[in-house]
């Protein structure tokens, strides 16, 4: 099973995939990560990487999300680590919508030790986040002009 939230961002998809390929912005809006260190200058190409810390200070995690996959406007699929939890496939897709353009996050684990748990408790605590994300990516999308 794996997470799929969706939510209508009032901006155009070139709008939208402007923030989705500037990989400085994800600390403003996936829960979670709290700084970036780096990202890569190919950024968002296939094996491009974001080197980011996750966790709340002192408790901080480094670790990487590189890119699995990337059809600018419509996808971008990615590998995020945060070691020793895991690892999670995290794909956004994008939509023309009469109000601006439907924005997609699909989301489970796929290494590590976070993939056994149950997908009756993991489902729901990533629905929870992609849905503050999203919150989160709509806010910095449609004010940044």
């Amino acid at each position: 099973m794996t997470s799929v939230m969706r939510r209508v961002v009032h901006a155009t998809p070139d709008q939208v995939w402007d923030v989705l390929s500037d990989g400085w912005l994800y600390p403003l809006f996936v829960v979670g990560a709290t700084r970036m260190r780096d990202v890569d200058d190919e950024w968002p190409a296939p094996g491009a990487r974001l080197h980011h810390s996750v966790g709340v200070w002192p408790a901080t995690v480094d670790d990487t999300t590189s890119v699995l996959e990337c059809d600018p406007p419509k996808r971008l699929k990615l590998r995020a680590r945060v070691w020793p939890a895991g690892a999670a496939e995290v794909t956004f897709e994008l939509a023309e919508h009469p109000e601006g353009t439907e924005v997609t996050i699909l989301e489970d684990a796929s290494h590590g030790p976070a993939r056994f748990i149950p997908s009756l408790v993991r489902v729901p605590m990533l629905d929870w986040r992609n849905s503050e994300t999203l919150r989160r990516f709509a806010y910095v999308a449609e004010r940044r002009r």
